[in-house]
């Protein structure tokens, strides 16, 4: 197996005896192994120019829609890269569906055309492993640490029968510990709740090495780094690799190609990673472990420190700080600094002839956290955002501070030594890719205006798809889906959109119910809900509703539910999986919900025909990143909810309005109860050029007839 090594320049195609396959040649056997498999015009295109990529070094952004197949177009030429290469991918289900699915098959067929079967690995971060010496220590640690007296939702400590049903998943976690071969949580079944799992698990922070530690060699966490070394292609997240980032690029194998799957989704998890936060219970639980290294009055400092942001808590606000700390709040972050340099002045090194390295490590890696926060968020800079957060359940009390923009540090550290493949089905927002290259650390060319030819093109083509027999009621007199989003590029990259094998205009309508007054109040207005009615009346069920908040998903089930007969799911009320198969498998029902549901559902079929979204996804006013990063646009002469607010909206109405056409047979129509889409003249027509090329009307007899003739079919 070739052994990794650093990149210095564009990624090596890997060669062997009687000549190298091509990524092209590799593509067309793993789609053959498919049964009833199909060469997708998109995928090869997608395909070659990744191969392009390879060859110049030069990065790429690929907008790539649903049913394209880009996991193959990306994983086939990777296999043509000399050394591991990197599938980074923002949610679980597409991690689960390339390392279970997509590679093993991929391996199987590309074995006789490379002449050896292709390895892979996948990589987490160290607490998704069970920790030995943690599991070791838990023994001791139980009845003071976190499992027992950490507070619950809403407050309080737990109850007796809990505690008792806790200490029985420990006893099987200890009993798993005997038999797994990986340590990784997934593959813990049934699970256990986090509580537990934190006391037999070790952050990457806490961890003191495996030459230090008493089960370095029997370490889960780095036996899985080790298989990743040697793997052809190595499947990780976005929070791992946002972590690898901000930590000098030392937990990712090096590597000289990274694919980011999902990539709209990187720089907030980058920026998530990036953040840090104070609250009580961390410092209280931080100064327990330290305690037995520490001095009675040094443990105390931090005990004080610890009431002193708790009563700063109590006192402030919700929300964004604009005009800095507040008096209690910047002395207890002032009293917590002094406590942590203290108390780790006084821990001072780990030896070689520690009696518990382990415990020692923990207790200083939480303080110097704990030190490094306070430290910043008094510091009160420019590029960072701090705010107090207090979730409506009481949950808990949090002082939070975050980047301000992750353009720079993605800039800096995303591209260095290696080739960036970033690919999603929503990169283009407005028909460009310039505002997603920008956030994604890349220059980009301010957008040009339209000339006069391509505005009144642009103009035509919009007529004519409104003005032809709807799609559902007659394919025959649809008009053809708009082309593809024209090409961008700047300094080192260049983008590209494949488009999409759904032909958007014959299978689905895009309705805007412009007649509805603007929406003003949170929750469901009544001249939506009349309209709801109308279009989930027409169809029977088989609608998929998402809202702008929970207040309004429950206004809309409660209206149903008392004006039709209808099975109505709302989310909160089951677990999302079992409701998403409900929906799936009852053939009238409606599901509605929140923000998961947005790019959470996958129900292909006859099950979900229409789409209903109450409002268009701004950012909410209180949303602190946003809001901060929107004020800095204005404060230097720009429109804040142009650049931060229209392009979050963009991409989460894309995501949302994506869940009707999932296959090649789906037929549909997604409504829009927001006039705003079709009457704002500033962001109507970017909000529209980012989603697909759906039919076009604001006329609610064609959608409610379109429906009507869906519900008979």
């Amino acid at each position: 197996m070739t052994t990794p090594r650093t990149a210095t320049g564009p990624a090596v195609p890997r060669k062997r005896r009687g000549g190298r396959p091509g990524g092209g040649e590799l593509l067309a056997a793993a789609v053959g192994a498919v049964p009833g498999g199909a060469a997708r015009p998109g995928q090869q295109q997608m395909a070659e120019a990744i191969e392009r990529s390879i060859a110049s070094g030069e990065h790429l952004l690929v907008q790539a829609g649903t049913g394209t197949g880009k996991s193959l177009a990306y994983l086939a030429p990777a296999l043509t890269v000399d050394g591991p290469v990197v599938v980074s991918t923002a949610t679980l289900a597409l991690q689960s569906q390339l390392v279970d699915h997509d590679l093993p098959r991929l391996a199987d067929a590309v074995e006789p055309v490379l002449g050896r079967r292709p390895t892979f690995a996948v990589l987490k971060g160290r607490h998704h492993y069970l920790c030995l010496a943690r599991l070791d220590n838990s023994v001791e640690e139980e009845p003071e640490d976190t499992l027992f007296d950490a507070p619950r939702p809403g407050g309080g400590t737990k109850w007796l029968g809990e505690a008792g049903r806790l200490g029985k998943q420990m006893q099987r976690l200890r009993d798993w510990a005997e038999k797994t071969a990986t340590g990784d949580r997934d593959e813990l079944d049934p699970g256990v709740d986090d509580q537990v799992w934190r006391s037999a698990s070790m952050p990457a922070r806490e961890c003191v090495g495996a030459t230090r530690c008493p089960f370095g060699q029997e370490c889960f966490a780095e036996a899985s780094r080790a298989r990743a070394r040697e793997a052809d292609i190595v499947v990780t997240n976005h929070s791992l690799l946002a972590v690898d980032m901000l930590a000098g690029r030392h937990i990712v194998p090096p590597h000289k190609l990274l694919v980011v799957d999902e990539a709209h989704e990187l720089a907030d998890r980058v920026s998530s990673a990036a953040q840090a936060e104070l609250e009580p219970q961390l410092i209280d639980r931080s100064a327990r472990r330290a305690r037995p290294l520490l001095r009675p009055e040094l443990a105390e400092r931090l005990t004080e420190a610890g009431d002193a942001l708790a009563v700063g808590l109590a006192e402030a606000p919700a929300g964004r700080l604009t005009a800095g700390l507040p008096p209690a709040l910047r002395e207890a972050c002032t009293l917590l600094d002094a406590a942590t340099r203290a108390a780790l002045e006084s821990i001072g090194d780990i030896k070689a002839d520690d009696p518990d390295p382990v415990r020692k490590q923990q207790a200083k890696a939480a303080l110097d956290e704990l030190s490094t926060t306070a430290q910043r968020l008094l510091e009160e800079a420019d590029h960072d955002v701090a705010w107090v957060e207090k979730p409506e359940n009481g949950s808990r009390r949090a002082l939070v501070v975050a980047p301000l923009s992750v353009a720079g540090t993605l800039a800096t550290h995303l591209y260095d030594e290696r080739t960036v493949v970033a690919t999603s089905a929503t990169l283009a927002l407005g028909g460009r890719f310039d505002t997603v290259a920008r956030a994604l650390g890349l220059d980009a060319p301010p957008p040009a205006p339209p000339s006069p030819a391509a505005a009144a093109l642009a103009t035509a083509a919009a007529a004519g798809r409104a003005g032809t027999t709807p799609p559902v009621a007659s394919a025959d007199g649809s008009r053809a889906a708009t082309g593809t989003v024209p090409a961008t590029e700047g300094p080192g990259w260049t983008s590209l959109d494949v488009g999409s094998p759904f032909d958007y205009a014959r299978q689905g309508i895009l309705y805007v119910a412009a007649h509805l007054p603007r929406p003003s109040v949170s929750g469901l207005p009544e001249a939506a809900g009349e309209e709801l009615l109308a279009l989930v009346g027409a169809l029977g069920g088989r609608t998929l509703g998402l809202f702008s908040s929970r207040r309004a998903a429950q206004q809309a089930a409660e209206l149903l539910r008392a004006r039709t007969d209808l099975p109505v799911l709302l989310q909160g009320e089951e677990s999302l999986p079992l409701l998403v198969r409900r929906f799936r498998e009852e053939r009238e029902s409606c599901l509605f919900g929140v923000m998961s549901l947005w790019q959470g559902v996958d129900v292909p079929g006859d099950s979900c025909q229409l789409v209903v979204i109450d409002r268009l996804p701004f950012p909410r006013p209180d949303e602190p990143l946003a809001a901060a990063r929107a004020a800095a646009v204005d404060a230097g002469g720009g429109s804040g909810f142009a650049a931060v607010s229209v392009p979050i909206a963009a991409v989460r109405l894309a995501q949302g309005v994506g869940r009707l056409i999932r296959a090649t047979g789906d037929r549909g129509v997604v409504a829009v109860l927001d006039s705003r889409l079709e009457t704002a003249r500033g962001y109507g027509p970017f909000l529209r050029r980012s989603l697909p090329p759906f039919w076009y009307t604001t006329r609610p007899d064609v959608a409610r007839g379109a429906l009507e003739r869906l519900g008979k079919s």
